[in-house]
């Protein structure tokens, strides 16, 4: 597994990656609060739909631990617990694991058996009972990538449309879902990471994924580290990149994480996914979506009712990044912001969109592939039947 980590936690205490800063500083946050976390989630010093959930449920913990629930009984412990993990939800609402993992918790917290126990036992046991299950969701995810990446290599390999002539194969993947993204490996980028390991990997491509750069400044990161053979392009260069049919630029599919895959297998994904989805199919190519079961949520039917979060013009219209001075070397103590278009432009700025099924062959889970069946929908069913059962109801 990557050495990359984006979190470090012991109890008690929780170091956040600050993502802004990368590639060129390696700084950690102190978290220690459900208001530092929101601030840590909404800024997006962290980000990814994993690791969003992790924060989160990890930063509430921590202040847990730190003494600062002062209910007088249960009844009170949960209700204080509650409100924390609903101020939590709002910090990003498109990805669902982090609704997921808040409601997790929640049941826990109310599965403690306190009979017999006094107020101060009381509390205590729902404190720890909690703090239990958010290791548990940090532990539980670094098992869940690697199953994603043994899953996701061997179905490409099995189903590759095109391979180089000593049989390996060449992916592109968009944003970041790699350890940054996540407790460790990664989802997407875990799938090309097990390829390469694997010794079947011919060549990586990212985006640099604007407007927020996460290829470029994160995932471009994260291959050079791993010393991954890999390539960056532009968003605009995907359509160019898939009709060129030289071997190392040949590419046997598109590899993408997800916020939100719904029930009929519409998936919410960083802003351009939709349009390489598109390009996919025109061109021949496989199509993946790298998601622990976690990120899909049977309650929601289709694409259509995804609420889309919408992100400042400011990160359209102006840039910030480190200093390059006139010898070409970066300077990682200088950092200026500069405008990219005028000021006065009006901006919609959507930070994800929605690739509709039918442009999908796979989604790749840790329990498993699921592939479309029948009318061209994905059926979840047979990976997750607690779950269905319990929303869907056949």
């Amino acid at each position: 597994m990557s050495g990359l980590q984006a979190i470090r936690y012991t109890r008690g205490k929780l170091d956040v990656l600050d993502q802004l800063r990368l590639p060129h500083e390696n700084h950690y946050d102190q978290v220690s609060t459900s208001e530092e976390a929101f601030d840590c989630i909404k800024s997006m010093r962290v980000r990814g739909a994993p690791a969003i959930a992790i924060v989160a449920a990890l930063a509430h913990g921590v202040e847990l631990h730190n003494g600062s629930c002062k209910a007088s009984t249960s009844d009170e412990a949960i209700a204080y617990i509650d409100s924390r993990l609903d101020y939590l939800k709002e910090s990003r609402p498109t990805a669902v694991d982090l609704t997921n993992a808040i409601t997790h918790l929640k049941n826990t917290i109310r599965s403690v058996d306190v009979s017999g126990k006094d107020s101060s036992a009381a509390r205590s046991a729902i404190v720890d009972a909690y703090i239990a299950a958010a290791e548990e969701i940090f532990r539980k995810d670094t098992e869940t990538n690697l199953l994603i990446g043994e899953h996701g290599s061997k179905w490409l390999l099995e189903n590759a449309p095109v391979k180089s002539a000593d049989g390996k194969v060449s992916a592109l993947t968009h944003c970041n879902t790699g350890s940054l993204a996540t407790s460790g490996h990664g989802t997407a980028l875990g799938i090309i990471r097990s390829l390469h390991t694997a010794g079947h990997l011919y060549h990586a491509f990212c985006t640099e994924t604007r407007p927020y750069n996460q290829g470029s400044r994160l995932t471009a990161f994260e291959l050079v580290y791993e010393k991954i053979p890999s390539t960056l392009i532009t968003d605009s260069m995907a359509a160019a990149l898939f009709a060129t049919k030289k071997s190392e630029k040949h590419i046997a599919a598109v590899i993408v994480g997800a916020d939100r895959v719904v029930r009929n297998g519409d998936t919410a994904n960083k802003v351009g996914t939709y349009a390489l989805a598109v390009l996919a199919k025109y061109h021949g190519i496989k199509f993946i979506v790298a998601a622990p079961t976690t990120s899909i949520d049977l309650q929601t039917v289709s694409g259509a009712d995804i609420q889309i979060e919408e992100r400042k013009p400011e990160e359209l219209t102006q840039i910030s990044g480190a200093v390059v001075g006139k010898d070409g070397k970066v300077d990682v103590h200088r950092s200026e912001r500069v405008a990219t278009a005028h000021q006065e432009i009006g901006v919609w700025n959507p930070a994800f969109d929605v690739t509709p099924a039918e442009l999908i062959d796979a989604v790749v889970t840790e329990r498993g592939v699921v592939v479309k069946v029948g009318r061209g929908q994905f059926d979840f069913k047979g990976i997750m039947p607690e779950r269905w059962a319990h929303v869907v109801g056949q």
